[in-house]
C-alpha cells in the first residue's frame, strides 16, 4: 500500500503522509464540486473521510460529477463515493450519512476539517453555525454554475469575495450571526447568459472540478500547516 502515496512522499515527506493519514475530513455535498474534492482527498492520503449527501445519481449529473456514470444512475452518491474511495485506497476509513443536512440535523462527528459543497443556502448557513459552535475549521464553495473561465476562480475570505451572486447572498445572510470570517472558493467571472430551464443552471466540469480541487488543496495545506 505504501506505493499508492509514494510520489506524495517524495514531494512532501513521510511526516506529511502521516499527518494526512491521521486526519479526518468531512465533506458535505458529493456532487459536481464535492466529488472532485473527495477524489483529491482520497488520492492525497487522508485517513478518514465522512461524506454527507441525500441525493441519488441522475443522468443529467454525468457531464460534471465523478460519481455519475451510466452504471450508477439511481444509486446514492455517498454509496458510490465510498466504493470508489475503497478502490483508490482500501486503508481509508469512510463513513457516510445519507441525509439532507439542515439546522435540525444531528452530527456525531468532530472532524479536523470540513468542506462545504452544498447547493442550498439555508443548509450552508446551518453548516457554518455548526462548524463555528464546534470550533471546526472549514472552507465553503460558492457558485460554480454559469461560469466557464478557470482563471477567474479565487480563494479568499467571504468578506473579500466579490462578483459572485451566491457569495453576496451568503454575506447578507450571515450578518449579525457573529460567525468568524471564513475561506471560500468563488469566481469573479460574470455569469454567462444561457438557456435557463426552470431553476436549473448550466455548468461544465472544467469549472466545477477546479472548484473541488481548490477546496481539497486548501484543506490539505491547512492540515499540513
Amino acid at each position: 500500500m505504501e506505493n499508492r502515496l509514494h510520489r506524495i512522499s517524495l514531494l512532501l515527506g513521510e511526516s506529511s503522509i502521516k499527518t494526512l493519514k491521521d486526519s479526518s475530513v468531512m465533506v458535505f455535498g458529493c456532487g459536481a464540486v464535492g466529488s472532485f474534492a473527495i477524489e483529491s482527498l482520497a488520492r492525497s492520503g487522508i485517513g478518514h473521510l465522512i461524506l454527507v449527501d441525500f441525493d441519488c445519481v441522475e443522468e443529467t449529473n454525468i457531464n460534471r460529477q465523478l460519481f455519475a456514470l451510466d452504471s450508477t444512475i439511481g444509486k446514492f452518491k455517498t454509496d458510490i463515493a465510498k466504493q470508489r474511495i475503497y478502490d483508490i485506497n482500501p486503508d481509508i476509513k469512510v463513513d457516510i450519512l445519507n441525509v439532507f443536512f439542515d439546522e435540525n440535523s444531528v452530527i456525531d462527528y468532530k472532524p479536523d476539517f470540513v468542506i462545504d459543497a452544498i447547493d442550498t443556502v439555508s443548509s450552508k448557513i446551518a453548516l457554518y453555525k455548526w462548524c463555528s459552535e464546534n470550533n471546526i475549521p472549514f472552507i465553503s464553495s460558492m457558485g460554480a454554475a454559469r461560469k466557464t473561465d478557470l482563471t477567474k476562480i479565487k480563494v479568499d475570505k467571504i468578506s473579500k469575495s466579490c462578483v459572485c451572486p451566491l457569495a453576496s447572498k451568503i454575506r447578507h445572510e450571515i450578518r449579525g450571526l457573529n460567525l468568524p470570517d471564513f475561506p471560500v472558493v468563488y469566481s469573479i467571472e460574470n455569469a454567462q447568459n444561457e438557456h435557463i430551464s426552470g431553476k436549473e443552471f448550466g455548468s461544465i466540469i472544467t469549472v466545477t472540478g477546479t472548484f473541488g480541487l481548490f477546496l481539497a488543496d486548501y484543506t490539505t495545506k491547512y492540515l499540513l500547516r
